[in-house]
């Protein structure tokens, strides 16, 4: 417990540098995926191709390699940028497949009706899309969108390989400095993932009750 108490500010410095990592990546993985979902049910074939590429080649492709191309390769290719931005490049492009997925299935449960009937009084795809269906989908999306920003704040620990100073890097250095309480350290690590973790988890499901009385 000494270990616990002495690392505190280790452990704040490594829980400040996770929430970083989820706030910037978790923004960035929100946009581009909702992005990529209304290219998937786009009326443009070209666009439809590329966002469902986009969607199989990414989600399918392991975060550690993710990162290891964004951390390891970007910079050999004389991408002059420091290990953190490098690593919130590689938390976006790995999460936003997943937030794409999630929106598109919101999209997909928003009656046809409602599309045909913005159709009928002469909306396009783009205005029948922000001002019909979007508004629609996000509420119905939440609690998944929650799940993913979950799994991203987990996944922020892989970044801890590649020199980005965050929790799972804190716990190193902990351990390195006190092996003897090893045990206590990463009981100390996992209490402030749960910090991130539970509130979300909780947020997740007081929207879907809420979401449930609305129908």
């Amino acid at each position: 417990m000494d270990a616990v108490i002495e690392g505190l500010p280790t452990y704040l410095k490594g829980f400040v540098g996770t929430l970083e990592l989820l706030v910037f990546s978790g923004i960035g993985a929100l946009i581009i995926g909702t992005v990529i979902a209304a290219l998937r049910i786009s009326p443009v074939p070209s666009l439809r191709w590329f966002a469902t590429v986009y969607t199989e080649v990414i989600r399918n492709i392991p975060l550690l390699l993710v990162l290891f191309f964004c951390g390891v390769v970007l910079p050999y290719l004389k991408v002059d940028l420091d290990f953190f931005p490098l690593a919130l490049i590689g938390l976006t492009a790995y999460t936003s497949p997943f937030v794409a997925e999630a929106v598109r299935s919101g999209i997909n449960g928003v009656p046809v009706g409602q599309a045909e009937a913005a159709r009928s009084i002469g909306l396009g795809f783009g205005q029948t899309l922000t001002l019909v269906i979007m508004p629609q989908a996000l509420r119905m999306v939440v609690p998944p969108l929650i799940n993913v920003l979950i799994a991203l704040a987990k996944n922020t620990s892989v970044a801890g390989a590649f020199f980005v100073y965050e929790l799972f890097h804190a716990a190193n250095d902990l351990t390195n400095l006190r092996g003897d309480e090893t045990i206590m350290i990463l009981l100390g690590i996992a209490f402030f993932y749960l910090v991130i973790t539970i509130p979300l988890g909780l947020f997740a499901g007081s929207v879907e009750k809420k979401l449930a009385v609305l129908r």
